[in-house]
């Protein structure tokens, strides 16, 4: 029996993630016919799951840097941020702790639709770069992707989830809007 090496860029870790931000892509590229209330339901639902998968992202040390790269272009981010401005209206604005400002106490403004934009642009940039199909892209897709969660898209889904929850959940009164879909339990 030989001992080859793993390709760590196929572990189950690397394309679970892949599998969940290409659905997060998708359903962003096509939800412009939902409601505020649907889309919210699905960010409720795919954020956690999105961030858990990014803490098990493998350290990947890439061979060919030169082979990053992009692909969402301001245009598409645009339109994905002024489809969920809209579509979140008075909602869309919220109250963060920015860690990163000189002044960490003070709270500035946030847009759910610029946080749930910025993190499509990672996740269609990883997804892009992984489906490329070679070996060293999709070393990079991994190891930016990694890069990313520590510093960018994590980042804005923990200050997401908590603005998420209060408007999915602020009427207490109401049934919680996922109890329709586990009816069956």
């Amino acid at each position: 029996m030989t001992n080859i090496p793993e390709d760590i860029t196929l572990t189950k870790p690397v394309l679970e993630t892949v599998a969940i931000a290409q659905e997060f892509c998708t359903y962003l590229e096509t939800c412009e016919a939902n409601s505020s209330k649907g889309i919210m339901e699905f960010m409720h639902r795919i954020l956690p799951l999105l961030y858990l998968k990014g803490t098990f992202s493998p350290k990947v040390d890439v061979e060919y840097p030169e082979a990053n790269e992009r692909f969402v272009t301001q245009e598409q981010w645009e339109n994905i941020f002024i489809m969920l401005r809209d579509k979140f209206g008075r909602d869309d604005e919220y109250w963060i702790i920015n860690t990163d400002l000189l002044n960490e106490n003070e709270p500035v403004k946030a847009s759910m639709a610029e946080n749930i934009a910025d993190i499509y642009q990672d996740m269609k940039d990883f997804v892009l770069l992984f489906k490329k199909n070679t070996h060293a892209s999709r070393q990079n897709a991994a190891a930016e992707c990694r890069s990313l969660f520590q510093t960018h898209w994590g980042f804005r889904i923990g200050n997401l989830i908590p603005k998420i929850h209060y408007v999915l959940y602020e009427n207490a009164g109401d049934p919680p809007p996922f109890e329709q879909t586990l009816d069956y339990l």
